[in-house]
C-alpha cells in the first residue's frame, strides 16, 4: 500500500475525516457534510471525492452515502494515530491545553514521519486515548471505542462517567476547564428541562469524587460529552 507520506494532504485530510465522522456518529457522510466541515463547496468536494474513488480510497454509490474501502480504512486510521498522538504529546510534554492542540495537530500530521510517531508513542508510554478521550489505534490499526452515549440524550437518573469530551468547539473545552470537568469525572443527571433546553447535572472531579458538584448544562455543551452509563 502507497505511504501515507506519498498521499497529498488533501487526500489525507478526506480519509481522516470520513472516518470520524463515522467513529461516533451513524449519519450518513454526504458531500454536504464534508463541505461543512472542510470548509469548502460541494463542487470541491465532489471532484475530490470522485478522485479518490478512483484511487480505491473511498466508496460513494450513487445517491448513496460515502465510505471508506479497506485500503482507504487502512490510511485513515494511521492519519488518525498520527494526529491523537501528536495531540497527547503536546499537551503532555510541551504545556498545550486540550482547547489549543487540534489546529497544531492538523498541521504537523502531515509532517511527522512514521518513525517520529513511534518515537512519540514510546515516550509517552503507548497512550490509548487522546486528552479528548478519542480512542489511539494501535500501530495494528486496532481501535477500543469505548461504549457510551452523548450526555445530551439520557434521562433524569442515569448516571455514569465522562469517557470523551468532543473537540469540535474550543470554546466548550475552555468552558468546562473554567468548571474543573474533564475525562473520568463520575456525573449524574439530576434533572432534564427540555422546554429551555438544559440538563442539571451533579458530578465531581475525576481525582476527587467526594467534591460532588451541580452544574446546569446548554444542550450544546451537553453534547459535546460521551458518557459511559454505568
Amino acid at each position: 500500500m502507497t505511504d501515507d507520506l506519498n498521499l497529498t494532504a488533501v487526500a489525507q485530510d478526506y480519509l481522516k475525516i470520513v472516518w470520524s465522522l463515522q467513529e461516533w456518529s451513524a449519519e450518513p457522510v454526504t458531500t454536504t457534510l464534508l463541505a461543512e466541515r472542510l470548509g469548502v463547496g460541494t463542487s470541491t468536494v465532489s471532484e475530490t471525492v470522485r478522485r479518490l474513488t478512483g484511487q480505491g480510497l473511498l466508496e460513494h454509490p450513487r445517491y448513496g452515502s460515502i465510505g471508506l474501502t479497506p485500503a482507504g480504512r487502512e490510511h485513515a486510521v494511521k492519519i488518525v494515530r498520527r494526529h491523537r498522538l501528536i495531540e497527547t504529546f503536546l499537551v503532555s510534554e510541551l504545556g498545550y491545553t486540550w482547547d489549543e492542540v487540534h489546529d497544531e495537530a492538523e498541521v504537523l500530521e502531515h509532517a511527522v514521519s512514521d518513525l517520529m510517531v513511534e518515537r512519540i508513542d514510546a515516550r509517552l508510554d503507548h497512550p490509548v486515548r487522546d486528552p479528548h478521550g478519542d480512542p489511539i489505534p494501535g500501530a495494528d490499526g486496532a481501535v477500543q471505542t469505548p461504549d457510551a452515549l452523548t450526555l445530551a440524550v439520557l434521562d433524569a437518573g442515569a448516571s455514569g462517567h465522562v469517557v470523551r469530551i468532543s473537540d469540535a468547539d474550543p470554546e466548550v473545552l475552555r468552558y468546562f476547564t473554567e468548571l474543573g470537568f474533564g475525562l473520568d469525572a463520575p456525573l449524574r443527571v439530576v434533572e432534564r428541562r427540555d422546554f429551555a433546553g438544559v440538563l442539571s447535572i451533579e458530578w465531581a472531579p475525576a481525582d476527587d469524587c467526594e467534591d460532588l458538584r451541580r452544574t446546569d448544562l446548554g444542550l450544546r455543551a451537553a453534547d459535546a460529552v460521551w458518557i459511559a452509563v454505568a
